[in-house]
């Protein structure tokens, strides 16, 4: 069986996830396909796929926009295999902050009109080398508001590294 896993990623952790459960599938004894949305010319069989596995972050409340298209124009073709998105963000490292990560990956699917089997928030990271001084604001003031992290810290991720293998682990059982 075939486990497509199709990212997009803005400053490489959603890359670094894909990557991580491209491994665990592969561990788990499936073959895999991996894409980049962001590729436009890359080809997207869903045909072989048994499960499929969709991977986004949230940058300014939404998932980038080829992930979106992608997701959109695989729509139908999504509803055979069983599929899971995971919608990465800072937010969703955060008790007081998923709620909000819940609204951005319900408005995604809402906006794809898109119905996955399963979701899952997964927290990010923070990355200042790839901020510019008003993304390094914004961060610091808007997403982070209220918490004990200061981007000029350097890199850190917030990732649970542990309960995304097990959801993944999980799903695949299905």
């Amino acid at each position: 069986m075939t486990v497509m896993i199709a990212y997009g990623s803005i400053e490489g952790q959603t890359g670094k996830i894909a990557r991580y459960v491209d491994k665990l599938v592969k561990a788990a004894g499936f073959e895999t396909q991996l894409i980049d949305t962001a590729d436009p010319m890359v080809a997207a069989p869903l045909d072989k796929a048994s499960h499929v596995i969709l991977a986004a972050p949230v940058h300014e409340r939404r998932h980038p926009k080829p992930f979106e298209v992608f997701v959109e124009a695989q729509r139908k073709d999504l509803a055979a295999p069983k599929t899971l998105v995971l919608s990465v963000s800072l937010k969703a490292a955060f008790e007081d902050g998923q709620e909000e990560a819940q609204d951005y990956l319900t408005e995604m699917l809402m906006r794809t009109d898109f119905e996955p089997d399963e979701t899952l928030l997964v927290a990010g990271a923070v990355r200042p080398e790839a901020y510019g001084y008003f993304e390094t604001e914004v961060v610091r003031h808007v997403v982070l508001r209220d918490q004990q992290v200061d981007p000029s810290d350097g890199v850190r991720e917030f990732t649970d590294w542990d309960a995304l293998k097990d959801k993944v682990t999980a799903f695949l059982k299905e």
